[in-house]
């Protein structure tokens, strides 16, 4: 399996995700229940982002210029979204907190259109079949899919 497939089917699970803590974060008693929510996502897009980070964007970076264009953009978008969870995690106001939380999952899933729109397709161009292939080994060993 191609690296970017595998990626692409870790966001199909956010993305259910992001729907579920969409629905739910608006029903929030407390800032404590949504930071306890964002605490569940940040720790499952820090596990993601690290992947797409030493995989895919250390292999488009090998073949690029890394100092501007789409692998400097989704790295400065990671950046945005573990800042936006970080931040998350000092709020006690339920309607801060509820802000801070939506508006996480919003650049989260405008990152993940940019990256299956413009990424990945760029990703199979410059790096062809057999690099996707062998990051897609490397992902499913972090994985622990196979040994």
């Amino acid at each position: 399996m191609k690296v970017t497939q595998a990626l692409l089917g870790e966001h199909a699970v956010f993305t259910t995700l992001f729907t579920h803590l969409e629905t739910r974060i608006p029903q929030a008693d407390s800032g404590a229940e949504v930071v306890a929510l964002g605490a569940m996502l940040q720790s499952a897009l820090a596990s993601h982002a690290q992947l797409e980070d030493k995989l895919l964007f250390g292999a488009l970076e090998d073949v690029m210029d890394t100092r501007m264009g789409p692998v400097a953009v989704m790295r400065l978008e990671h950046e945005q979204i573990e800042g936006g969870l970080e931040a998350l995690m000092t709020q006690d106001d339920v309607t801060a907190a509820t802000r801070t939380l939506l508006q996480v999952i919003d650049t989260a899933r405008s990152h993940f259109a940019k990256e299956e729109q413009i990424l990945f397709p760029l990703s199979a161009q410059l790096l062809g079949d057999e690099v996707l292939e062998t990051l897609g080994e490397r992902w499913a060993s972090a994985r622990h899919v196979i040994e």
